[in-house]
């Protein structure tokens, strides 16, 4: 859902049957739409206000005529700002990610299986509570690493549940972990302490703009569960400056596989592990 503050939206009412609801959301996510709501037959997609322009429609209209060869009927509405936080809130359930690792909203009483990992997450936003099948991948491949002693980064960490998990999985170095948006990384700062997860450095920084300077302290892991687009910009810059850190990833379609296996090996990564759910993929790339 969008964030709350002094902001209208505009709600983007696409028919469209719940089949294609992932790869719409994936489409419109590249386009700089993050807050949605699925429901039978209808994806709604908002955005602020002032990014509601003529252009912006163009550009929507253009890129989903060429990747799903056609433009789903859909109506643009205009809503006055209220606290969505609340209401979204209010439809959580807990996200069992494995038999190891268990997404909870914090105040809620749930009940764990023995030894299984409970994460609090306190959300301000959708991405990175366990909703999105992304997070789900991510944490999955996690769970298969050795993270001891990594030194690792966590790129565009939105609720902090990567670092966070990272440090309920037995990493024990520090681990810097920043989003380019501010409610993100408060709402981020506000899980790491209500999880107990000290030593985890939460910082307001462009991932592209500000990376090569950050790169150079050294990491032995790269997180990075972002878009397409940004990816390919930013993993050339990782390659180069931490010319030893494997990076896991997601945000990509399974139709991208194919631009992903590309680059990698371009860059002089392998694939080591890829693993897939609905219509996106993770893969755990490595330095040749």
């Amino acid at each position: 859902m969008p964030q709350t503050g002094l902001n209208n939206y505009f709600e983007l009412a696409f028919d469209l049957e719940a089949d294609l609801h992932e790869l719409c959301i994936a489409l419109l996510a590249g386009e700089g739409v993050e807050s949605f709501l699925e429901e039978d037959h209808q994806l709604l997609a908002y955005l602020p206000e002032a990014e509601w322009t003529a252009e912006k429609e163009q550009v929507i209209c253009t890129m989903l005529q060429e990747r799903l060869g056609r433009v789903p009927d859909y109506q643009a509405t205009l809503i006055a700002d209220r606290n969505w936080n609340e209401e979204w809130e209010a439809t959580l359930e807990p996200i069992e990610i494995s038999d190891r690792l268990l997404i909870v909203q914090n105040n809620r009483g749930t009940q764990a299986k023995p030894g299984q990992i409970v994460i609090e997450i306190n959300p301000k936003m959708s991405f990175g509570t366990g909703y999105h099948a992304t997070t789900r991948l991510m944490l999955r491949q996690m769970e298969q690493l050795n993270l001891k002693d990594k030194k690792i980064m966590d790129i565009g960490t939105g609720t902090g549940v990567l670092a966070i998990a990272a440090r309920k999985l037995g990493n024990n170095q520090p681990i810097l972990a920043f989003d380019n948006n501010s409610w993100a990384a408060e709402n981020a700062a506000e899980n790491i302490v209500e999880n107990n997860a000290p030593d985890i450095h939460i910082k307001l920084l462009d991932a592209e703009e500000d990376l090569v300077a950050n790169l150079k302290a050294g990491y032995d892991l790269i997180l990075a569960n972002i878009n397409k687009n940004v990816l390919d910009r930013i993993l050339p810059a990782i390659r180069k400056y931490a010319p030893a850190a494997p990076v896991l990833l997601s945000g990509v379609l399974v139709y991208d596989e194919p631009w992903l296996k590309k680059l990698s090996k371009q860059l002089g990564y392998e694939m080591v592990k890829t693993i897939y759910e609905d219509e996106w993929l993770s893969a755990y790339i490595r330095p040749l």
